[in-house]
């Protein structure tokens, strides 16, 4: 295998002479430049990136961290991040928090010491400090973690009042709210945006807490339309719990929407894909991710930041599971 020291040899060059050039660190004359260009050529020499990144302790790998691969949210956030990153030359690791906080804190000491470039976040299960701490450029991305840290969100309250007022206006009276787990800032702000319309409609609902996963969801739903089967409207503060109760409530034979309407948040494809395809909240979710890759890049470019924090509005996206009148 073709290495610096036979590079060296063929442009009749100092090792260091070369790991200067290509390392960028240091002066390297034009004929010198040229000369070690040229070896390179001959030997068809491709440098090392691990060797690259210790020198400059910092490589072109951007890191990625998720609480749940298994939430069809992310693998959307994932591909649009990846996308803007390769547009600027940085490949992209992504790593599965599990929903842990020591899976997550040794996933950001692993990178750390791998010399990544920069940080995505999608995680927030630690303390602000920990991760302001990190000494490498950071982005928080669909969670909120610290004002001074440069984030990418959506209005999670401000959607859920619009999928809550939209379940209202088509006539729903007794509704139920699917809200995520306590003490994540989305879960608990598209609840307050839930619970703001209700209170100002008089409605007494019922507000039952589950985690994203698909089958403790529908488990939870499963117990609360059984003991509540007057409940005609659902708000779920995601979609993956949206199509849990869109599963439980052909399970107990509801007619959706004529009997029972539903309304996600997120806005990912598999709503399109389930039957009948789901009314949601729907963020824009690729705008989202590539947002975050170019807000991480400039840190690490040393640009001027357009913005450090980003909240994007959500918008309605009317399909079958809720009924039409209020589209009139």
């Amino acid at each position: 295998m073709v290495n610096i020291k036979d590079v060296a040899k063929i442009a009749n060059l100092s090792v260091a002479t070369v790991s200067r050039y290509l390392n960028q660190n240091g002066y390297v004359s034009k004929r010198s430049s040229e000369r070690i260009e040229q070896a390179i050529q001959e030997l068809d020499y491709k440098p090392s990136s691990v060797a690259r990144s210790l020198s400059k302790k910092q490589s072109n790998i951007i890191g990625l961290i998720v609480p749940d691969i298994k939430n069809p949210y992310f693998p959307e956030l994932a591909r649009a991040v990846e996308d803007m990153a390769w547009n600027y030359g940085y490949t992209v690791v992504l790593c599965n928090s599990d929903e842990q906080k020591d899976k997550e804190l040794l996933y950001i000491e692993r990178l750390s010491q791998t010399y990544v470039a920069g940080l995505i976040v999608t995680t927030s299960l630690m303390d602000p400090s920990v991760y302001m701490s990190i000494n490498t450029p950071i982005v928080a991305l669909d969670r909120i973690i610290d004002v001074a840290i440069p984030t990418v969100t959506t209005d999670n309250r401000k959607g859920a009042k619009l999928g809550t007022e939209y379940l209202l206006t088509n006539g729903a009276e007794n509704l139920l709210c699917i809200r995520g787990p306590q003490g994540l800032k989305t879960a608990d702000d598209r609840l307050l945006g839930f619970l703001e319309v209700i209170d100002k409609q008089g409605v007494d609902p019922i507000v039952v807490t589950t985690s994203f996963d698909f089958k403790e969801a529908a488990t939870v739903i499963e117990q609360a339309l059984v003991i509540h089967p007057h409940i005609d409207g659902i708000f779920a503060s995601s979609d993956t719990l949206a199509i849990a109760a869109l599963h439980i409530a052909h399970k107990l034979g509801k007619r959706v929407p004529e009997e029972l309407q539903i309304v996600g948040f997120d806005g990912i494809s598999l709503g399109e894909m389930v039957s009948p395809a789901l009314t949601t909240v729907g963020q824009d979710l690729y705008k989202m991710g590539a947002a975050a890759a170019t807000m991480l890049i400039e840190q690490i470019e040393g640009k001027e930041m357009k913005q450090t924090i980003l909240n994007i509005d959500a918008q309605l996206i009317v399909r079958g599971t809720t009924r039409k009148e209020a589209a009139k």
